[in-house]
């Protein structure tokens, strides 16, 4: 099957965009010029909306991929719904795959044509993606206006080679979350500060140093790389540098200093949520630790108004303050360049990260809003918390290699090590080993 690269939407919005741009400029038009170029665009894109609503007959199938919790299928369901109350006049059949983020890639790159209309992914997968031709482009949207509702960050991450691909639907990263009874927002910003306050109360700070994810924070903050290749496969990675500085080494050392004391310790993603960590037999208040907006809910039940949230914290090496770094992304929404239905894909995938949308799913699934305006009114210090990080944090752009090797870099250093300086020179030559 060909792919339906146009469908009765964008030949109705051609067709229109034709009639506003051609043409000799009418004597009465100056009063048009006052408004704008944009209103005579809304027109054109209500006009090719309304020419896709009369030239649909026959009952619309759509199968959306979302992911496989049943809280998202839960959530899709009543999306579905209310986008087909929108729309009374047309006659939809939704069908709701389980299908991981992580995951929908790997399994579209099989078979686009067995792939869901409108899929959510990952957006390190946007680039395989569009060069696959498996992504419809997003020439134009006609539910709302994408500058007016995202930052050029989002818009970055949703684009590939100044093309736009996707629609952002959701943020991803993690920060930092404390408890205001034990940790001062001044203690919060540097994890010298955190230490303190755990010492001070007989609590716990800590992160999951098991996992290459928050382990990559430490070495971005000393500024040193890793990340993809020129092949976008491969990764480079300069972790076990000994002329940058700080060193690797360095950076190393301090970790293994951290970890050395009680008061820090490396708790997986999920055991924290209770707040509640049994150290030595002794059960111990977690005051901070690193986590990301799909833990808000949790964090909130537990601690409630004490909550506070902020960007992660500084750590000092020899007198120099770095600023942890870490990895940010974004869940993006695309539409399959092989949809036998584009044009309702793209509407719906317009309904599914508009600002309404987005909200109701923080709301429900405590999952950061991409919309910046939705985020703007969100009252919520892990939003806050998270939107505070986005300037020292890194698109993931790491290929798979990086995982296993990063993470085991991370519980060498966590436990201990005699020669730090071989732990980085093992883990680096694992990340950037040849793929296979």
């Amino acid at each position: 099957m060909k792919k339906k690269l146009v469908s009765a939407l964008l030949v109705a919005a051609m067709a229109t965009s034709l009639v506003a741009c051609g043409g000799k400029e009418d004597k009465n038009s100056q009063a048009g010029k006052n408004e704008g170029k944009d209103t005579q665009s809304e027109v054109s894109k209500d006009d090719a909306l309304k020419a896709l609503i009369e030239a649909t007959k026959d009952p619309v199938d759509l199968t959306v991929w979302c992911s496989e919790q049943e809280n998202w299928q839960t959530e899709m369901k009543k999306i579905t719904e209310d986008f087909k109350a929108l729309y009374p006049d047309v006659t939809f059949n939704f069908k709701i795959g389980a299908e991981s983020e992580a995951n929908a890639k790997d399994d579209l790159l099989k078979d686009p044509e067995a792939g869901g209309d409108v899929f959510v992914f990952a957006d390190d997968q946007i680039t395989e993606l569009a060069k696959a031709k498996i992504l419809q482009e997003v020439t134009t949207t006609y539910t709302y206006d994408m500058a007016d509702n995202y930052e050029e960050d989002a818009m970055n991450a949703a684009s590939v080679d100044g093309k736009q691909y996707a629609y952002p639907l959701t943020t991803n990263g993690y920060f930092l979350f404390y408890n205001k009874d034990f940790v001062s927002d001044e203690q919060a910003g540097s994890w010298e500060g955190l230490l303190e306050a755990a010492k001070a109360c007989n609590g716990v700070i800590g992160m999951d140093m098991g996992n290459a994810w928050y382990v990559y924070g430490w070495f971005a903050g000393a500024g040193l790389t890793c990340t993809f290749a020129d092949d976008g496969v491969n990764n480079v990675c300069d972790w076990n540098s000994t002329t940058n500085t700080p060193t690797g080494a360095a950076v190393g050392k301090y970790i293994m200093d951290l970890s050395a004391n009680p008061e820090f310790q490396s708790i997986g993603d999920g055991d924290s949520r209770t707040l509640k960590i049994t150290v030595d037999g002794k059960e111990k208040n977690i005051i901070g630790y690193v986590d990301g907006l799909w833990a808000a809910n949790d964090y909130t039940k537990a601690i409630g108004d004490k909550l506070g949230a902020a960007k992660l914290p500084t750590f000092n090496i020899d007198g120099t303050d770095y600023q942890m770094g870490g990895f940010k992304g974004y869940k993006m929404v695309g539409v399959n360049a092989y949809s036998k239905n584009p044009g309702w894909s793209m509407i719906f995938a317009e309904y599914l990260t508009s600002a309404k949308t987005q909200a109701e799913i923080y709301e429900t699934l405590g999952e950061g809003p991409a919309n910046k305006n939705t985020a703007s009114v969100a009252n919520s210090p892990a939003i806050a918390g998270s939107m505070a990080q986005l300037p020292y944090s890194d698109f993931q752009r790491v290929g798979g290699n990086f995982w296993t090797p990063g993470a085991s870099l991370g519980t060498t250093l966590y436990e201990g090590t005699k020669d730090i300086q071989k732990a980085l020179d093992d883990a680096v030559t694992g990340i950037t080993a040849p793929a296979q």
